[in-house]
């Protein structure tokens, strides 16, 4: 009894003084927005709310289901193409887009300034959105890769937020904005290159990668249907043939592949290509490989940048489709693509991203999202597409 009476007492003393600290205690305001929104000091910038938390967009860019709707304007769009059903070896880059949102949480963790290039993509003169996916079929390959087609397309071909009535690059003399797409395998290079070439005919194209990806049907895969010829060891076999290429001035960079033969690399220079091999890094360094890359496309023409995530080594990158050893690590990569400024990229893709075979920190991921920050990085610097026309003009005048 006695022990109930003290245990009595306790609880009523107890809720006594809760009582009163209570009637001092003032309920903090919400939403809380001076706490997450407020705009930095110095050189300008937002600060975010907390990386980890909140929807996954890329580098937490503002959302806009922009197939669904046209009433939003932007300069550069993300938009995600989650197919793999053209691989070879691992599938699973279905997943990539999520996968590579995911992955970038982190990129504007401090604000976003990019320190190499001296530019901030996320507080420039761009609208920067992401445009969510393209929906794809997962049940036949040929209406999927028409539907990336015609998606791509539908966000590319819309009037920028940025000088739309400027002069631009494109085959009707408009200035259009740029599109960064998330695959996906690298099947989906062909649709989103007969997209481009609506808007641009014949491109450029820096291309990424371990593989060739210019071998004919016969060779990969054994084209055994019309649909089966088209994969992702193939797709520039097909833009070749359909005249999306533009001749002599396309590079591949990071090639390790083993070969069906040497004629694979005859066949590759008749499609287009120079090939840059990921061995040459041991000799001529980043700087000879930036070099390469730069006499081979020009500053001139627009360009379409195909990266495949396989470019890095599976150390780096274990999460691809047809990973191969020997490769580039991610800052060698990363300083490559820096390495691209003042080329006049029109357009990218990153692809073959498989989470599935990532590890918990989400190594492949983050190097996916990083190498596309670059990306965004040196679209957002180079001005808008119209600035293009102005520089060319410039230079054709100072070569009178």
């Amino acid at each position: 009894m006695l022990r109930l009476l003290v245990t009595a007492a306790v609880i009523v003393t107890g809720v006594s003084a809760h009582g009163a600290h209570g009637d001092e205690q003032k309920p903090m305001p919400g939403p809380h927005k001076s706490l997450w929104y407020n705009t930095l000091p110095g050189d300008g910038g937002t600060q975010a709310d907390s990386v980890f938390s909140g929807i996954s967009t890329f580098g937490r860019l503002p959302y806009h289901p922009c197939l669904a709707s046209d009433d939003v304007k932007y300069d550069i769009a993300f938009i995600g193409a989650p197919f793999d059903t053209g691989t070879s070896y691992r599938p699973g880059a279905r997943f990539g887009p999520s996968g590579i949102r995911q992955g970038s949480r982190k990129v504007r963790f401090s604000g976003g300034y990019n320190v190499p290039l001296a530019e901030n993509p996320f507080n420039s003169w761009a609208t920067v959105l992401d445009c969510g996916d393209i929906p794809v079929t997962s049940y036949d390959n040929a209406y999927a890769i028409h539907q990336i087609t015609e998606g791509h397309n539908s966000i590319l071909m819309r009037e920028p937020a940025t000088n739309a009535s400027a002069p631009g690059p494109s085959l009707k003399g408009k200035t259009l904005p740029r599109v960064i797409t998330l695959g996906g395998d690298h099947t989906i290079t062909l649709p989103l290159l007969r997209s481009m070439n609506r808007a641009y005919g014949p491109i450029t194209v820096i291309h990424f990668d371990s593989h060739l990806d210019t071998w004919k049907p016969k060779v990969f895969g054994g084209a055994p249907s019309k649909q089966a010829a088209i994969n992702h060891g193939t797709y520039f076999y097909h833009a070749a043939n359909e005249g999306l290429l533009k001749n002599d001035t396309n590079i591949h960079a990071g090639i390790r592949t083993t070969l069906s033969g040497l004629s694979d690399y005859e066949h590759d220079g008749y499609v287009g290509f120079q090939i840059v091999q990921a061995r040459e890094i041991d000799t001529i360094g980043t700087e000879g490989i930036i070099k390469k890359i730069r006499d081979r496309v020009g500053l001139t023409e627009p360009v379409y940048l195909s990266i495949d995530i396989d470019t890095l080594d599976p150390a780096f990158a274990p999460a691809t489709g047809t990973p191969e050893t020997g490769g580039w690590s991610t800052r060698e990569l990363r300083t490559i693509v820096r390495g691209l400024e003042g080329i006049n990229l029109v357009a990218a893709d990153i692809v073959e991203v498989a989470p599935a075979y990532d590890t918990n920190a989400e190594l492949t991921t983050m190097a996916a999202a990083d190498t596309l920050y670059e990306v965004m990085t040196l679209m957002v610097k180079n001005g808008p597409l119209s600035e293009m026309v102005k520089r060319k003009e410039i230079a054709a005048k100072e070569d009178m």
